[in-house]
């Protein structure tokens, strides 16, 4: 009988461990996102002989809703792209073209970027498409973090086979992420920087990206501007609107 007890708690502290590794999560993407958020951003992309910089402005509400625009350089100035729950659209102004992305180009690259697609628009959900374990502790940043491995459920088509994400105990931050393919191969890692106070938050305002294996190639994702939790309505995420923008 004390065996199938020992075994009980064990189990139970896994699940326990398991619930609060998603709740860790579930509080790091609130505290970047809130229940909306209007932002301006720069994303700079840097390669051993170039590199090119673009800013645009972003809307999301809640993990279903985000809007991108495009605003510079020229030649890429009103492309947008639409996330509308699990619907991802591009417009592109140039062929006066709408195009519904398939599943299968999350994975791709975002605008010549080290992002992808899915990285950028959210199609899948680090809340409630993947199974959280916490892993232990580290400190980045001089801040103790949690570490917390993310696998994909079965039922779910993502872009990763592995997630490995580390937040801060105290603030909730993500400073930093590692991205695997299904041969469990490393690919590409994300690292947070200059944590500022943006309209009542405290948050990491500039983001690397960093391809493995690949000398002198990163992106960086910077925020200048966030505003969180003013109301937008739901019709502002829609392809009509998308076409609009300027």
């Amino acid at each position: 009988m004390s065996l199938l007890f020992f075994c009980m708690a064990i189990c139970f502290s896994t699940i326990l461990k398991d619930q609060n590794a998603a709740e860790i999560v579930q509080k790091a993407d609130q505290k970047m996102r809130g229940s909306t958020m209007q932002a301006e951003m720069s994303i700079k992309t840097t390669r051993p002989t170039w590199s090119r910089e673009m800013k645009c402005k972003v809307w999301t509400k809640g993990n279903s809703l985000s809007m991108i625009l495009i605003q510079s350089p020229a030649r890429d100035k009103g492309i947008s792209f639409l996330k509308r729950n699990k619907e991802v659209w591009n417009w592109l102004p140039a062929l006066e073209r709408s195009i519904k992305l398939p599943p299968s180009m999350m994975s791709q690259s975002w605008m010549g970027t080290d992002f992808t697609n899915d990285d950028l628009v959210k199609e899948s959900s680090i809340v409630e498409d993947y199974v959280h374990t916490l892993k232990g502790d580290t400190v980045i940043q001089n801040r103790e973090c949690y570490i917390i491995q993310m696998i994909p459920r079965p039922e779910t088509a993502v872009v990763w086979s592995k997630v490995i994400v580390c937040i801060d105990k105290k603030d909730f931050m993500e400073l930093h992420s590692r991205f695997y393919d299904e041969e469990g191969e490393l690919v590409n890692t994300m690292n947070g920087y200059d944590v500022k106070m943006m309209d009542g938050r405290l948050i990491p305002t500039r983001f690397e990206m960093i391809p493995t294996g690949k000398k002198g190639q990163k992106t960086e994702m910077i925020y200048w501007f966030i505003k969180y939790n003013r109301p937008i309505p739901d019709e502002f995420f829609s392809t009509e609107k998308m076409k609009a923008l300027t």
